[in-house]
């Protein structure tokens, strides 16, 4: 009988219903990751935050989709497509969704894995760049669930694939359709938005490489894209509290392009699957603004989500990850320069 090798997505999760918005939110804002303050503090922020959101999020952002978000959906026809493309091979595989902030969280995965008798455990983030605030977030509530259920198979993580090939021709060809339509429609030289989430500059100082990271998958999507003088920038969204982020930041170059008479081709190439701060953010309150400041052309290219490039490139990461162990990003132990010492392990090693 072939080895039983269980593949864990990793994702941020979305509340499914109206009544799961605020103990979502409560979730997210409750990690340390997210809120680097001690406990009692973190729990007070997290409260206030959550019910305050949870008003504006019920009626405004998850309004604007039924009242739930479709990101578990999402999540889970990459899944499907992923677990049918690694089941050419011939071994045995099974995908399943771990979500970060609500459910399917760790535990209930790690039972759905352990039910299954899988012989080995691959853990594979759908974010195509590492942040302390998401991939290792979602480690360590897995390394967590581990050692509470006394569960242990082999276990290994990709940490990171910025220019995974797969990932960055669909990001390519989904960007190129926006782009020759824009160009279509008479706009000669559009502005193309790589927008990624945003972090407060303090959790990047303190040696995240999630900017460098995104501005190097940025590069190997202009390159794939081979577009003769290309203007392009890459922005930030999504900004939450006062503190200072990193940008700049995606309304600003949406502003700026406005005033410089410039059409733009957005897309989000931190995000791998249409949820919240791409169908609502980027596609309704961001077009607004831009129709409204006088924007010529506004154009948002879709996410990777199943494009079988992307998913072809997954699965070949799966693939040659099975003879690996520990932590690493894809066909290397370490990927970030030697500054960003919240990277993952150096040595490879899972915290189990």
């Amino acid at each position: 009988m072939s080895e039983k090798i269980a593949v864990v997505l990793f994702n941020l999760g979305g509340p499914d219903s109206r009544e799961a918005i605020r103990p979502f939110l409560m979730n997210f804002f409750m990690d340390k990751n997210i809120i680097r303050l001690p406990l009692i503090f973190r729990f007070l922020l997290a409260w206030l935050i959550s019910r305050r959101r949870s008003r504006k999020e019920a009626g405004v952002s998850y309004g604007e989709l039924g009242g739930k978000s479709p990101l578990l959906e999402n999540t889970q026809a990459q899944a499907s497509a992923l677990e049918d493309r690694l089941n050419l091979s011939g071994q045995t595989f099974k995908v399943f969704v771990s979500m970060r902030y609500w459910h399917p969280m760790a535990k209930e995965t790690l039972r759905a894995v352990g039910d299954w008798e899988a012989d080995k455990i691959i853990l594979l983030p759908l974010y195509p760049q590492f942040s302390t605030t998401t991939t290792k977030s979602s480690l360590g509530v897995w390394a967590r669930e581990i050692r509470k259920s006394g569960f242990k198979k082999p276990t290994s993580m990709i940490c990171c694939y910025p220019d995974n090939e797969g990932f960055i021709r669909a990001s390519a060809e989904n960007i190129r359709a926006q782009y020759d339509r824009a160009v279509k429609d008479g706009h000669a030289a559009p502005r193309l938005l790589l927008s990624a989430h945003g972090l407060p500059e303090s959790v990047i100082t303190d040696g995240d490489p999630y900017q460098w990271q995104c501005e190097y998958t940025a590069a190997a999507i202009i390159q794939k894209l081979g577009i003769e003088d290309l203007d392009w920038i890459v922005c930030y969204q999504s900004r939450v509290g006062p503190m200072k982020w990193i940008g700049p930041s995606t309304e600003d170059e949406i502003r700026r392009a406005a005033t410089e008479g410039k059409a733009v081709v957005i897309y989000p190439h931190a995000f791998t699957q249409e949820h919240v701060e791409t169908l609502v953010e980027l596609d309704i309150e961001y077009k607004h603004l831009a129709q409204e400041i006088g924007i010529p052309g506004y154009y948002r290219a879709q996410t990777a989500g199943t494009h079988p490039d992307f998913i072809e490139g997954l699965a070949g990461m799966v693939r040659d990850h099975l003879e690996q162990g520990g932590i690493s990003a894809e066909k290397t132990k370490r990927l970030c320069p030697g500054q960003f010492k919240r990277c993952c392990q150096e040595d490879g090693r899972m915290d189990f």
